[in-house]
């Protein structure tokens, strides 16, 4: 049989020179309907950039002309660095005139040019992130473009007079791409939407989701498919198959406004420790590879949460009934059934198809009155189940004192958090509680998707890994020396998480706490999934996978189905394992795009809620304190609210200020005032900047 990794293979041990595609069908030995079969592959591999194609019509592997695909991110100045879909790889800088017309998240091939220096040229563009852009319509001299609002789109798409609709000079827009940025010629667009400006934060919502061209409807086939699903809900077979837990006390923890419940946890005292079972909803039971529902959750890759809303990946039918653990209802899980010594040391892991059925739906709020604040009503409330959290706590503190131990890193920094009136207004943004109910949860879902990815790992079978790959030696380098004058020498440091974790520690409570973690924080790489297993960093854990999170995440999903499989198969079978490896980088690639897209259209509507917030407030002076410092200015949190803005230095106008890069401070030459990471004083809002959704503060 001719695929991607037989052919993969043979270019590896049978060749080590470019071939024609006759060569191939004789050294392969292939007939006529292998030959027929042997094209598609070699036409998907060039269009996936696994092979390359040369001047002479010869076919040759991508590494052997050092050419590595990845996907493209781009800065505002124009240049970029692509990020290779192989683990353990450098980024490759990309100079604005090298980017061959790639924009911010395209998935491309480049051309290593200096290894040493680890630059390169786009030299084909696989697949576009964007088919749509938002921006604002400017016409001069008859000449009509769209500036794109994200910023790192560094290129102005020309509308011509037909396809421009309705839409006049200063409108915010939202353009379909006609042609792309190519031979130094503009892209090309045509209106499709004129976005009225937004007469409240729920229509600026609206106007974002417009921007990143989220879904916001499934499309009908796929809502007929879940409708009937629910319809169906749970069949007796579904019930026969599984291990009924029905009878063990379960409970779900969650914020209060969560509505989809992807897990429960259950625990006991054993003879030699703990035994902690994790019960994962089972989406995979109601979602088969490619069906309708499947295939759309595949192109959104996770769900989209914003403070008024949640563009889910699956339908509400499923998301929020049929496959959410909601108390005191019969559901199909997916169990992970742990034990684990005293001291946190893991003795046993098995997996299978489960029958559960919650007790209590819990909220981390209730869960800290019981354990934390000794709530004597809340305690009495939930008496049946004391021993059990009394239970979690313990072995919470054992997994994550062990998890520390190795070296994990844990960051402490704070997130806003959005409270909105009956009228959908933001009336506070605060610091996001966490407290010591959410450290629980996290370190139940670190165990079990660590149980999971080391299963499969022992097994060989193919699937998708949670991978955070060891930072870059310059980035490291250049964050210890903004971090030395704060913690005095730094000589000897190894670039290991233990020591970033000790690092983390050092500063924990003084003033520059919060701009440590964030350099650190800045300094790695970003996590991603990957068909190969390069470790996590952050974690300091040699395996790990998505599994907890099947109703909000795809990965999730995926390992899922190939856990089933190996479970009911116990083998996968050599073809069964090429088919994997042939979808899994896909899945993979999609899966961290549509991540960092959620991400960043999440960070917008943040942003935008706080200009809401602080746009009556102009004028009004307010205590805060420096958080981050730059050449240009300082970076305020506000003490009253959880709002950012920004003093540029132009507003300090009594004396000259210069930037010290050594010690992160802003200096006055004539009066000798200087302002350093938490440095407290009072500023006032100058303005509120709507459209760029930024905050500016005085003096």
């Amino acid at each position: 049989m001719v695929n991607k990794q037989t052919l993969l293979s043979f270019f590896r041990e049978k060749t080590k020179k470019p071939l024609s595609f006759k060569e191939i069908v004789s050294l392969m030995s292939l007939s006529r309907s292998e030959a027929h079969a042997l094209k598609k592959v070699l036409r998907r591999m060039l269009q996936d950039g696994d092979i390359v194609l040369t001047r002479k019509g010869l076919y040759v592997p991508a590494s052997d002309v050092d050419l590595m695909t990845g996907y493209f991110e781009a800065h505002k100045d124009g240049y970029g660095f692509v990020i290779t879909e192989k683990p353990g790889e450098r980024d490759i800088f990309i100079p604005a005139r090298a980017t061959s017309g790639a924009m911010d998240n395209d998935r491309v091939v480049v051309r290593i040019e200096n290894r040493q220096k680890r630059d390169g040229t786009i030299i084909r563009i696989l697949e576009r992130a964007h088919v749509k852009v938002a921006g604002r319509l400017e016409i001069e001299n008859a000449v009509s473009y769209v500036r794109p609002k994200n910023k790192s789109i560094a290129f102005d798409l020309y509308v011509s007079p037909n396809d421009r609709g309705s839409a006049r000079n200063g409108d915010t827009v939202v353009a379909e791409i006609l042609t792309y940025p190519a031979d130094r010629k503009p892209p090309s667009g045509r209106i499709v939407k004129v976005i009225e400006k937004p007469e409240d934060p729920a229509s600026e919502v609206e106007a974002i989701i417009d921007e990143f061209s989220i879904p916001r409807r499934f499309p009908r086939n796929v809502a007929e498919e879940a409708k009937m699903l629910a319809a169906k809900g749970m069949s007796e077979a579904a019930e026969e198959k599984r291990k009924d837990l029905r009878e063990l006390p379960t409970v779900t923890i969650d914020g209060e406004r969560a509505k989809d419940f992807d897990d429960a946890v259950s625990i006991k005292l054993t003879e030699h420790g703990y035994k902690l079972w994790v019960h994962i909803a089972d989406v995979g039971y109601y979602v088969p590879w490619d069906s309708d529902i499947d295939l759309e959750a595949r192109k959104r890759g996770t769900s989209t949460y914003f403070p008024d809303r949640v563009i889910p990946m699956l339908p509400n039918e499923l998301s929020e009934d049929l496959c959410s653990l909601r108390p005191e209802v019969e559901r199909l899980a997916f169990t992970a059934e742990m034990d684990f010594g005293r001291h946190g040391e893991k003795l046993n892991a098995k997996f299978y198809p489960s029958l559960i059925k919650s007790n209590e739906r819990m909220t981390y709020t209730s869960v800290r009155k019981i354990l934390v604040d000794n709530d004597k009503h809340e305690r009495k409330r939930y008496d049946y189940l004391l021993s059990d959290f009394e239970l979690m706590a313990e072995l919470c503190g054992v997994l994550r004192k062990k998890r520390l131990e190795r070296g994990s890193l844990d960051f402490d920094l704070p997130e806003p958090e959005v409270l909105l009136d009956m009228q959908g207004r933001p009336e506070a943004i605060v610091k996001a509680e966490r407290n010591f109910a959410h450290i629980i949860i996290e370190e139940f879902m670190v165990a079990a998707n660590e149980a999971v990815a080391e299963y499969l790992a022992e097994l060989e079978t193919p699937t998708l890994y949670r991978i955070h790959e060891e930072p870059d030696t310059q980035k490291m380098e250049g964050i210890l020396r903004y971090i030395k004058p704060l913690r005095g020498t730094v000589h000897g440091v190894r670039y290991e998480p233990k020591n970033f974790s000790a690092l983390l520690r050092e500063v924990k409570g003084r003033p520059e706490e919060e701009m440590v973690n964030y350099m650190v924080l800045r300094s790695l790489k970003q996590a991603r999934y990957s068909p190969l297993n390069a470790g996590h960093f952050g974690l300091a854990s040699g395996h790990y996978t998505h599994f907890t999170s099947p109703i909000r995440r795809y990965p999730d999903l995926i390992v899922h189905r190939i856990l089933r499989e190996v479970l009911h198969k116990k083998r996968i079978s050599e073809r069964r394992k090429q088919e994997l490896e042939t979808m899994l980088p896909d899945i993979a690639f999609n899966s961290s795009r549509t991540e960092r897209l959620s991400g960043e259209a999440e960070n917008a509507v943040l942003n935008a809620m706080r200009v809401w917030f602080m746009k009556d407030k102009v004028g009004d002076e307010f205590e805060g304190r420096v958080v981050n410092v730059t050449p240009y200015g300082l970076k305020i949190r506000l003490k009253d609210f959880y709002v950012e803005g920004f003093l540029h230095v132009s507003y300090m106008t009594d004396d000259f200020y210069e930037f010290n890069e050594r010690t992160m401070m802003l200096y006055g030459k004539n009066k000798k005032r200087s302002f350093t990471i938490g440095k407290e004083l009072k500023v006032k809002v100058d303005r509120v900047d709507m459209e760029e959704r930024s905050i500016i503060f005085g003096v």
